[in-house]
């Protein structure tokens, strides 16, 4: 199983235990999460298919809408696939190298997610507070940059995950009990000192997410500011109103998103180990799940367009009917 030198031991494989404690019923957990990666799939290739294709919706807020919905369909399917054949098939075995690869893109995408969000902020910001500056301030130009800027970002800050824990010994097995390689679950498993990993796994998530929710907090702060600050109480609503969307998205990822991260470092024995697991299942599905429905419930521009595209051929039948 394990080959290396008198400084470590690196195992061929792990292999992820999945929920512990609920083997007996993984495969009832497996349908919902099924369920959810189909609608997350279905939802944000819809999206980015709606968005290529129609004019009206060639603008940077959707362009930030479909770069998030791809990030999140990317996400689910880094991990989901993995464990749906852990929890139906028991194929539980997944290559060390593999696992590290996992491992990063996860945590990759996870970063790429919040500083999406970030950049839709900071969109929303423009478009209330210099409505007729907005399209000279967000070119194209200035989106791909942000968005390139963002991934590089990720992938700057993540890729020392991959070799920290890669120099670490595994002599004590390699059964990781969870569903993924999650960075901490795999630095766990360990006999060595992980300390330093834990540290650096704290300074990565607050220069990514720390950052990134200050960058939220004060641009909400200034667009709540601009909308008081209108005359109308109509327009203070209409203003309000496109950000509404975004705002559920952020409270669909971040609030699992901290459950799972206090909870790896700080929880210690207090909270059980099945819900911990379940809950970072759940921080990976749940927003590329919702945020289809959300901003296609939400936003009005996306709403009457699916409803166009979804029932344009009916539509034309009837009139034809009627002629």
């Amino acid at each position: 199983m394990c080959g290396g030198n008198s400084s470590s031991l690196t195992p061929g494989f792990f292999i992820l235990n999945g929920v512990p404690g609920l083997e007996a019923a993984h495969t009832w957990i497996a349908l919902p999460f099924c369920f959810m990666y189909i609608i997350a799939v279905l939802g944000n290739c819809g999206l980015i298919y709606l968005i290529s294709h129609e004019e009206a919706l060639h603008r940077p807020m959707y362009y930030f809408l479909a770069l998030l919905s791809f990030t999140d369909v990317t996400l689910c399917t880094t991990t989901v696939p993995n464990m749906l054949c852990i929890f139906w098939f028991n194929l539980k075995e997944i290559d060390f190298n593999a696992c590290l690869a996992q491992m990063f893109f996860v945590h990759t995408l996870t970063g790429m997610e919040s500083g999406v969000l970030m950049l839709m902020a900071l969109d929303r910001y423009v478009a209330i507070c210099y409505p007729l500056r907005y399209s000279t301030i967000l070119t194209n130009a200035v989106i791909a940059k942000a968005g390139l800027t963002t991934f590089l970002r990720g992938v700057l800050l993540i890729l020392p995950f991959t070799f920290l824990t890669k120099r670490l010994p595994y002599c004590r097995g390699n059964f990781i009990p969870h569903t993924y390689c999650d960075h901490m679950s795999v630095a766990k498993v360990s006999c060595g000192n992980f300390k330093v990993n834990a540290i650096y796994g704290l300074l990565a998530a607050l220069l990514i997410g720390g950052f990134d929710m200050f960058c939220i907090s004060v641009s909400y702060t200034l667009i709540l500011r601009a909308v008081v600050s209108l005359s109308s109480a109509d327009a203070r609503q209409k203003a309000f109103g496109t950000c509404t969307s975004h705002i559920c998205a952020i409270v669909i990822t971040y609030v699992p998103a901290f459950f799972t991260f206090f909870a790896h470092r700080f929880g210690g024995h207090s909270i059980p180990h099945h819900a911990h697991i379940i809950v970072a299942n759940i921080y990976l599905l749940l927003p590329p799940t919702m945020n289809p429905i959300v901003y296609g419930i939400k936003t009005k521009q996306i709403r009457e367009i699916m409803i166009r595209f979804l029932l344009g051929d009916r539509l034309s039948l009837v009139k034809t009917n009627k002629s």
